[in-house]
């Protein structure tokens, strides 16, 4: 009776009407904003492909995802740039024969043992033999900080990862691909959204010494201006994958203004055995905690690959901040406040960030969303992070997702139907 007589009230239908309203939409998924996007809960979906149009409609100023790059026919800004920068690029032979050499395969390559190229891959040489580079960055100078960061993202189904990170308060460095950028440009987006510092990782992901010096040149390009189009910011630092380089490609990095970043621990994550890498985060945990970087910070390799690698992350990230005084991004602990090209965008200081400013400022156009003018300024995280949602489920291969995004206005509106049932 009181069901009934409930619903013969109009006013407090009109009451529970006005609540359901308000009740987000579970199924129907907004995919045509970073916003949007960033709210889904269940990886499955965010990983379905879906169409920016903006990327849609420039699709054929880029090369084809997955492809070593080249410059396109008829890309006359692209070639002229490349001209500009012969002049400061040793004259030093690609490593290797294609193709098995795009996949790190140097077999019958004959390498004078006296490294004369500075060749990480050969020696883990990170001081450049030719004048005029700059070193790479293996360390960073905070004591007892952790230069945290990720790469081979953005990952289609990385909304928990990055829920998981805002509900810490942390921010880090993400080394975006090309390529993953083309496919999923509203995860990118969310990257920068987040307060994240985003780096280069090239347009494939190969490696970069088995290149001829314009495709080297072409596979960081092409990711430099699908960033600026995409997340609205060209970045000035950038990863070799695999850390694969050599002073032929720290010049052209360096040629268009971009900052090697390599690392002096690593994860191995990406292998996805837990054995080897919670071995590998143990060994970094306990040379903290004996004072190894005491005087001198580090930087730790790992991905945002998989639900495995993101997992890792998760289950470890209490025991790096046990022993770590600080986790920042690599741009905060070398106190580098402008990360892109184009202003409008500051990171925090060092001394800001471990007081508690972890999120830069952003105005006018570098604020994810491309073509976007907007006079916006943004001091904090767009996102209220929800970690349960979608987190990923450590040492598993697949996402388990509880999507309770919409449980408190499912509560609110229960509460009100039930105070009716009972007036």
């Amino acid at each position: 009776m009181h069901f009934l007589s409930l619903f013969a009230s109009s006013s407090a239908l009109s009451i529970l009407i006005g609540a359901l309203a308000f009740l987000p939409q579970t199924v129907a998924q907004d995919r045509t904003t970073e916003e949007g996007e960033a709210q889904i809960s269940d990886p499955n979906v965010e990983c379905t492909p879906y169409t920016y149009p903006p990327v849609a409609q420039a699709q054929n100023q880029f090369p084809p995802t997955w492809t070593v790059a080249t410059i396109l026919p008829n890309d006359s800004a692209a070639q002229n740039r490349y001209n500009s920068i012969q002049s400061q690029v040793p004259n030093i032979s690609p490593k290797g024969t294609q193709p098995q050499s795009l996949s790190g395969d140097f077999g019958g390559f004959s390498y004078p043992s006296n490294d004369p190229d500075c060749w990480w891959t050969f020696s883990h040489c990170v001081t450049p033999k030719m004048a005029g580079i700059p070193d790479d960055i293996v360390t960073v100078p905070e004591p007892g900080t952790l230069g945290y960061g990720f790469d081979d993202g953005p990952y289609c189904g990385h909304n928990g990862f990055y829920d998981f990170l805002q509900s810490q308060n942390q921010t880090a460095t993400m080394f975006y691909i090309g390529s993953n950028i083309m496919n999923v440009p509203l995860e990118a987006q969310r990257g920068l959204a987040d307060g994240h510092e985003i780096c280069v990782h090239t347009w494939s992901h190969r490696y970069m010494t088995a290149l001829t010096n314009e495709e080297a040149f072409a596979e960081l390009y092409y990711t430099m201006q699908l960033m600026e189009l995409v997340i609205g910011v060209t970045p000035t630092c950038w990863r070799p994958p695999y850390g694969d380089v050599d002073d032929r490609i720290r010049a052209i990095a360096d040629a268009m203004g971009l900052r090697t970043i390599i690392w002096q621990y690593d994860s191995s994550d990406w292998l996805g055995n837990a054995t080897v890498t919670d071995g590998n985060y143990q060994a970094l945990v306990d040379a903290a905690a004996s004072g190894t970087f005491d005087d001198v910070g580090t930087i730790f390799l790992t991905h945002e690959l998989s639900n495995f690698t993101m997992s890792e992350a998760i289950k470890w990230y209490s025991n790096l901040t046990s022993v770590f005084k600080h986790l920042v991004p690599v741009g905060v602990a070398l106190n580098i406040t402008k990360p892109y090209v184009e202003d409008g965008y500051t990171l925090p200081t060092f001394a800001q960030y471990v007081n508690g400013t972890h999120v830069g400022s952003i105005t006018g156009s570098a604020n994810g969303t491309a073509g976007d003018s907007a006079n916006t300024t943004v001091s904090t995280a767009s996102h209220t992070a929800t970690a349960t949602s979608s987190t990923p489920t450590a040492g598993t291969n697949a996402a388990q997702v509880v999507p309770v995004k919409s449980v408190g206005w499912l509560v609110l509106t229960v509460a009100l139907v039930g105070s009716m049932l009972c007036a």
